[in-house]
């Protein structure tokens, strides 16, 4: 008896090193599991940044590629006609459905857009995707928010010299453009829709994202440009 009363505590002891032990390993998985999401770049509600305030890394441009610069956290474009792919590791820079927004701002008398499902090309107007019109006060009257050429907006939403948010979202042939979160677009492409001559490529089908430097009067700032990959 006395022989048992010795034994126990010790037999505790183990029993109780061993459960420790069982919890670590069962709370080891979880912890990479978080981490590999924190390194995916990821928010916990999906959404993941595209431009890390700093650089063009991921970034592609061809002609003209002095007309993109990084300023105090933004992208500036302003020069010549240019075109800024983002040619970075998320969605191997490929996609198909998501959400997509961004903080603009522009300068009096400015133009610029952000085109989807586009593909990488060294100069002229992109002739691949859409592009959504960023444009407060230029000459032409296609405003910001317009699917340019396609649906497009003449009302004035916003404001020169402020920040605001222009989100996109497309899932299967739907496209929708937000301005500050208040709808402008909600646009269906048909079935076998037939475009004219120069906008052959103006479907939904799947790519990258660019914006655009329009020419050397326009001065245009993007900030926050984040992605939410949706289900194809």
């Amino acid at each position: 008896m006395l022989y048992m009363k010795k034994i126990i505590p010790h037999v505790a002891v183990l029993c109780l090193l061993l459960a420790c032990s069982a919890s670590k390993q069962a709370a080891s998985p979880g912890t990479q599991s978080a981490s590999s999401g924190a390194s995916s770049g990821a928010t916990s509600d999906g959404w993941i940044s595209l431009f890390d305030g700093k650089s063009l890394d991921n970034w592609k441009v061809g002609d003209n590629a002095g007309t993109f610069t990084v300023e105090n956290g933004t992208i500036v474009a302003h020069g010549n006609t240019a075109h800024l792919f983002y040619d970075g590791p998320v969605k191997d820079h490929n996609f198909k459905n998501f959400d997509f927004k961004a903080q603009v701002m522009t300068e009096p008398g400015s133009n610029s857009g952000i085109y989807f499902h586009t593909t990488f090309q060294q100069g002229g107007w992109p002739a691949k995707g859409y592009e959504v019109q960023v444009n407060n006060s230029h000459t032409d009257w296609r405003r910001t928010g317009s699917l340019y050429a396609i649906e497009d907006v003449k009302e004035v939403y916003v404001k020169d010299n402020v920040w605001y948010t222009e989100q996109v979202t497309v899932r299967g042939k739907r496209v929708v453009i937000k301005i500050n979160d208040k709808v402008v677009v909600d646009y269906t492409e048909p079935e076998n829709v037939q475009r004219p001559k120069g906008m052959e490529q103006r479907l939904i089908s799947n790519g990258t994202f660019a914006l655009q430097g329009h020419d050397p009067k326009s001065k245009v700032y993007f900030k926050d440009i984040v992605v939410k990959p949706l289900e194809d």
